[in-house]
């Protein structure tokens, strides 16, 4: 069979796969993007930070429903038609692929559907539903992104025992519903899962909800966590799961002691893996580590000439923005503009409140030893969170005591991942403390906290008490 020509073939239509292959097509490459599923999208579209943030906006309007007596209105109990929540989410999900698949029309990417397997560095085969199709190309972008680690003690094969991909679907509300990690994935579906009227404990190995990010910026949702959920249990180990009749029955290790429970439905987000087996890489010269990620430098390119790697497939921060930011680097490198990667990668765990950061935390900075000084504006001096009746937030700023530039931002509390952008332009810019002070912003908005932090920092924050500016800094 005669293969087809193409300058780039990406494998992978998540947002890394045809971000890279739409800005490859807008720098006058011929692309062919390779997608295996219906939609394209990949994970984070179809079964991931799309339709877990409709369900968290669905599930919201029942919590703000819950708390609207404090204001003085009060509604009746929700009905909840969880058919309708589905076909909506799943509107949305068609809407968005839908609309991908214009934007790569109008630039003339082709899209083939169907398995990609390479059978060398310069020739991959495609199993089409039509048949076998090979694909002769210049350059390959691997972009096939990861899916969840599921433990083999954990997977019985009865679907019962979910992973995210199936607690997305809302089959039904179960009455008792086991979380296993204390991750964003975990926190974010037991929210859900916890407004629609389940009942919901949650496990954690560490010590910790979110290992990881800083201490202050977890203390908000752990407090929505052991007010909503059933338990939070912490330092805690799920050893083993077995079916027991319409139930699941689960043997914990808690303080040195172990316990038996039965739930209806358990989810494990114990983490992600990425989807590297059966590509045929052993067939190129790319090599992964020893867990499963894909090698390459800092071009992302891989130790073969002619493939590059973006996305969950090379590690690190498993995030939408990181793989879309990736794919342009390796475009500019495939035609020719160096580019490395050294930008801020933000990051956001939608839960309630939510909790967005970016640069250097405070975990980090004691970590490396890096001597800086931490502010704090706590939301409940802000106005505008009064009026919200969110008041469980804290916005915080990392700063150099030298230099004043702000080298980390934190923010914990309601709609934090919309505010975190300009905590990434500061850093990005080179901003000082001063420069975010003196940055007139609109009254009353939560935003302004941003700039009172900064205030704090100089010891005159007008909405709260702050210590002066002689204080030392912290090496926290």
């Amino acid at each position: 069979m005669k293969p087809i020509k193409t300058e780039l073939v990406v494998l992978g239509g998540g947002p890394g796969g045809y971000a890279a292959a739409f800005y490859a097509a807008d720098k006058g490459k011929q692309v062919i993007l390779v997608e295996q599923e219906r939609r394209l999208g990949g994970v984070c579209l179809n079964r991931g930070c799309i339709p877990s943030k409709a369900l968290l906006h669905a599930t919201e309007l029942i919590r703000q429903a819950r708390h609207s007596g404090n204001l003085g209105i009060a509604f009746g109990s929700p009905a909840v038609n969880l058919e309708q929540i589905r076909k909506w989410k799943d509107g949305i999900l068609d809407r968005l692929s839908g609309g991908i698949g214009q934007l790569g029309k109008a630039r003339n990417v082709q899209v083939l559907g169907g398995r990609g397997h390479f059978e060398g560095g310069r020739m991959l085969r495609v199993e089409t539903q039509e048949g076998q199709k090979f694909i002769e190309y210049d350059t390959a972008i691997i972009a096939v992104g990861s899916k969840p680690a599921v433990p083999k003690a954990f997977d019985l094969g009865n679907e019962r025992v979910m992973s995210s991909t199936e607690a997305l679907e809302l089959e039904d509300i179960p009455k008792d519903f086991l979380v296993v990690g204390g991750g964003y994935i975990g926190l974010e579906l037991g929210t859900v899962y916890a407004s629609l009227g389940s009942s919901v404990v949650l496990v954690e190995a560490m010590a910790s909800l979110l290992p990881g990010v800083d201490s202050d910026l977890v203390q908000p949702v752990m407090r929505y966590a052991k007010e909503n959920f059933r338990e939070v249990r912490l330092n805690a180990k799920v050893l083993k799961m077995e079916t027991a009749k319409k139930q699941i029955k689960v043997t914990f290790e808690l303080g040195g002691a172990e316990k038996e429970e039965l739930y209806d439905r358990v989810l494990v987000a114990v983490g992600r893996v990425p989807n590297c087996n059966d590509l045929g890489l052993e067939n190129t010269q790319v090599k992964t580590t020893d867990k499963g990620f894909i090698e390459v430098d800092k071009t992302l390119k891989t130790r073969d000439p002619h493939i590059y790697a973006i996305g969950d497939v090379i590690g690190g921060a498993m995030l939408a923005h990181k793989a879309a930011k990736e794919a342009r680097i390796a475009v500019d490198n495939i035609v020719g503009e160096a580019s490395v990667f050294d930008s801020i990668i933000p990051a956001v765990v939608f839960t309630d409140p939510e909790i967005a950061w970016c640069g250097l935390t405070a975990n980090e900075a004691k970590e490396k030893g890096i001597a800086v000084k931490t502010v704090r504006f706590p939301w409940a001096a802000s106005g505008r969170a009064m009026t919200l009746d969110r008041v469980d937030g804290v916005t915080k700023l990392v700063i150099d005591p030298e230099s004043e530039r702000v080298l980390g931002v934190g923010i914990a509390g309601h709609g934090a991942g919309e505010l975190i952008s300009e905590g990434v332009l500061a850093i990005e810019m080179g901003a000082t403390a001063r420069d975010l002070a003196e940055s007139i912003h609109p009254h009353p908005t939560l935003s302004e906290t941003l700039m009172e932090c900064a205030e704090v920092f100089y010891g005159e924050a007008t909405h709260t008490v702050a210590p002066k500016r002689n204080t030392p800094a912290e090496q926290v």
